[in-house]
């Protein structure tokens, strides 16, 4: 087809914003199926009945594409970390999102191990752990770092998905324990509030082309800087160096501007979208052991935050929203936090944006550590 390439790339757009457009509806699906998961499944489905898997003109707008939004994605979500806020949070406060993050990359490399998997299965989990220590963005980050295929991405949402939802459950219900359990494990329950998470990228006008133009162009950069390095693979020096500039950037007054959030949010689903159409799963019976190791990830992860809470005298609101700041992200951990005080919600948040930058990094970790046990 002669603007194969050019269907092809507004089909994507169509479903990614179009599913995106629906979620801000607030429809009940989307309590229940994420948007992300849909849009993959979407797009997946649409491209193979389109067979654009084996047309190089499309292949080559797929690369061109995926490659250049993902370090300008990056950099704009992390233009909202703060980490003077971070560092102010509290001992106790820092110790369960410290703890919780440690315990994660422990028990994706125990469970991983224990379950002996491949070396061909390694991506699904080290993306994996890049959501459950940040988010579908750091996923994503890692999925492209590590090489990991579109198909193993897809396996690595629905493990996401379906066991966020149940631990999500599993959290809101364990709040009204939370007395019982501050009692058992001696805990101090003093927080100081934070509702101002020092980011005013949600005030004044929105400024978008200016907020595009220079995530491009950091893109650029990045692609251009990591041709010059050597050691690592040319997408994970781009990861990690669009990492380091987005931190830079929220040092100035970049991070001050209205709108960085939006764009990277829509980018995200273009990306998740681009993926989903290059997908194809072969064997779906595979989903249930992922999906059973994904839960003794978590339940291993819990009795470590319970172990924490004793030793270091805890309250079950730092360890559960420290927990979901991580699993869950941005989305999820002001719910709990406002399930037991809304003047909390700054703590969820804040939390959860620090994964933006340390999901990348853990989820490296994690994928290079399970290589050496696959190998």
């Amino acid at each position: 087809m002669e603007n194969s390439s050019l269907l092809y790339l507004f089909t994507i757009a169509f479903i990614a914003l179009g599913i995106m457009k629906l979620e801000q509806k607030q429809w009940k699906i989307f309590r229940y199926l994420p948007g992300i998961v849909i849009v993959y499944a979407l797009s997946m489905f649409v491209a193979q009945n389109m067979h654009w898997s084996g047309d190089d003109t499309i292949t080559q707008s797929y690369k061109l594409l995926k490659n250049n939004l993902l370090p300008a994605m990056l950099f704009l979500m992390l233009l909202s970390i703060n980490f003077r806020a971070f560092v102010t949070m509290g001992r106790s406060l820092l110790i369960a999102y410290s703890g919780a993050f440690i315990s994660l990359i422990f028990s994706f490399i125990f469970i991983f191990w224990l379950f002996n998997f491949t070396l061909e299965e390694h991506g699904i989990f080290a993306a994996l752990s890049g959501s459950w220590m940040g988010g579908t963005a750091n996923m994503l980050a890692i999925g492209a770092a590590l090489h990991v295929s579109e198909s193993q991405m897809g396996y690595a949402m629905i493990v996401d998905s379906v066991n966020y939802t149940f631990w999500v459950m599993g959290l809101l219900s364990l709040v009204v324990i939370a007395p019982h359990f501050n009692r058992w494990s001696g805990a101090n329950i003093s927080h100081d509030t934070i509702n101002d998470i020092g980011c005013s990228c949600t005030i004044g006008p929105k400024r978008y082309w200016l907020l595009l133009i220079v995530a491009l162009f950091i893109s650029l950069l990045c692609q251009i800087l990591a041709m010059q390095i050597e050691g690592l693979s040319q997408t994970t020096w781009v990861v990690l160096i669009a990492t380091l500039f987005g931190l830079l950037g929220s040092q100035t007054s970049l991070a001050k501007l209205n709108g960085s959030n939006q764009i990277a949010n829509t980018m995200l689903y273009l990306l998740v979208a681009l993926i989903g159409s290059r997908a194809s799963f072969e064997n779906g019976s595979e989903i249930v052991i992922y999906i059973f190791a994904g839960s003794a990830i978590l339940l291993l992860h819990a009795l470590c935050m319970i172990v924490l809470a004793k030793v270091f005298k805890l309250d079950l609101f730092s360890i559960g929203v420290a927990s979901l700041a991580n699993i869950g992200g941005v989305a999820s951990a002001p719910l709990l936090a406002a399930a037991y005080n809304r003047s909390l919600i700054g703590i969820a948040v804040l939390m959860a944006i620090m994964g933006y930058l340390f999901g990348t990094f853990g989820g490296l970790f994690v994928g290079y550590i399970l290589q050496v046990i696959a190998s």
